[in-house]
């Protein structure tokens, strides 16, 4: 999709909603954590943000997996009714929870499940690693020529891939077996091209910020509970959730934060092994 008019000659402030976990029961709770709930904290200090500059609206929302615990219309359909209102272009893609076909089939606007994004200075490029039944990630090899091809059709754009699975180990044990099986696939193609700025995902419930050969790798915390870093088996941090907002300069440079709803009051199950 090409938004090139959307951005005329300014930087693209972009926002990343992820692992919102709902379901069709507005009630219904993740380890304590009731997700709507949670969700609109999230929604609201993202308002609260705008209105006080802490930084600029978003140009384009990311919905980086995740969107649904129980693949429900529903769930998708309040995540829609919810975001709707924040940014005029948004992007989505499944995690590991989430259904593709229920996704398509619960939304009118099939805009919002484009693959490639397309601005004056940028291309966003949405994957999908999702795999039916599976809670690891794998890019298909349809995925891996959407991405090779769009780098090959613009190479004066920067480029951000998005998807759901961690492309990187991250020290914690669990998590890292149910990341992206074939990353060396992923950064095969990454490697061959210059205009690569930027990685970002979702999956691990945690702000995560590195660089790999001078690349940013990012993701960010869940609207819902939160993973203990560096945890050997399945452990949850009592801390806020929250969302990343990223400004996409003309030059290739990235500037992000990751903001967290403190205000939000919750009763988290730090005594679980897993959901």
């Amino acid at each position: 999709m090409n938004m090139e008019n959307e951005s005329k000659g300014r930087a693209i402030n972009l926002l990343q909603i992820t692992d919102c976990h709902l379901t069709k029961d507005e009630a219904s709770d993740l380890l304590g954590v009731v997700t709507r709930e949670s969700l609109d904290a999230v929604l609201a200090l993202v308002n609260s943000n705008i209105k006080n500059n802490v930084h600029a609206a978003p140009d384009f929302m990311v919905a980086s997996g995740d969107i649904a615990q129980d693949a429900s219309p529903q769930a998708y359909q309040y995540f829609r009714d919810q975001t709707k209102s924040l940014c005029e272009h948004s992007g989505w893609f499944s995690g590991n929870h989430d259904d593709t076909e229920a996704m398509l089939s619960s939304l009118a606007d099939q805009s919002i499940f484009s693959k490639v994004y397309r601005f004056e200075h940028w291309q966003i490029i949405l994957l999908d690693s999702s795999v039916k039944g599976s809670v690891h990630g794998l890019l298909q090899p349809n995925e891996l020529k959407v991405l090779e091809k769009a780098l090959v059709e613009a190479p004066n754009l920067h480029t951000l891939v998005c998807l759901h699975h961690h492309p990187l180990d991250i020290g914690s044990a669990w998590l890292d077996k149910i990341g992206l099986h074939n990353r060396d696939e992923l950064f095969a193609i990454l490697d061959r091209f210059d205009n690569v700025r930027g990685v970002l995902w979702g999956h691990i419930h945690q702000a995560w910020d590195s660089t790999r050969q001078g690349v940013p790798m990012m993701a960010s915390p869940s609207t819902c509970i939160q993973f203990m870093p560096k945890s050997a088996g399945f452990a949850v941090e009592n801390i806020a959730p929250g969302y990343r907002s990223l400004c996409l300069h003309a030059d290739g440079q990235i500037d992000t934060a990751v903001y967290r709803a403190e205000d939000f009051q919750f009763n988290l199950d730090l005594k679980s092994t897993g959901y």
